[in-house]
């Protein structure tokens, strides 16, 4: 599971609409408006680094009113929720 931390600016206006067609995109799992000099964080989960590359290279250039993206890939983990065996349930 690869797993990015997508940093995003938008045009003035457009954090709403922006957030709302990123949030409908099986790759993102969490979209969140924040303060501070970016104007949304959205959480990524993949299989591959490949998925990653297409999100980002193709998909979210074709969001309207998207004016900068840093993106983030998370080497290792740090947390008391486990998200490998949430997403591994029913899986064999």
């Amino acid at each position: 599971m690869v797993t990015a931390i997508i940093l995003l600016n938008t045009e003035r206006g457009k954090v709403q609409e922006v957030a709302q067609a990123m949030a409908g995109m099986p790759e993102i799992t969490e979209v969140y408006s924040v303060g501070g000099r970016f104007d949304l964080i959205a959480m990524v989960r993949v299989r591959e680094n490949e998925a990653l590359a297409e999100l980002v290279t193709k998909k979210l250039v074709e969001v309207p009113g998207i004016t900068h993206t840093e993106t983030n890939i998370a080497f290792r983990a740090y947390s008391k929720f486990d998200l490998e065996n949430m997403f591994d349930i029913g899986v064999d």
